[in-house]
């Protein structure tokens, strides 16, 4: 099973959470195991959660970019760390993060 971790825009997006499980949910249905940094918890500095975010990274064979990253300083950061340690990098289309749970689990 490959490891994934999901990248995008979180700062000033009220609805990451939403956007990062969704992906989530789509990509373990593809067969993935996922990190997903959406569910760190909240108090930190950016700085921190960049670098817990880049540990993260290390751990996994592929990142998959939301569509919003590129609208991201972190996410931005992510993908510079992502190429410089040659991750196979992978761009979500928006519809994983807007569609509707079709799980019948």
């Amino acid at each position: 099973m490959k490891k994934a971790y999901i990248a995008g825009k979180i700062t000033n997006n009220p609805n990451y959470k939403e956007q990062f499980q969704k992906a989530e949910k789509y990509l373990e249905l593809q067969g993935y195991a996922v990190m997903n940094p959406a569910i760190l918890n909240s108090g930190f500095e950016q700085k921190d959660y960049l670098h817990v975010c880049m540990a993260m990274i290390d751990t996994c064979e592929i990142v998959f970019f939301l569509p919003n990253w590129i609208n991201s300083p972190g996410a931005k950061k992510e993908m510079k760390y992502s190429r410089w340690n040659n991750k196979e990098i992978q761009f979500l289309k928006e519809e994983v993060t807007v569609a509707k749970n079709n799980n019948k689990s």
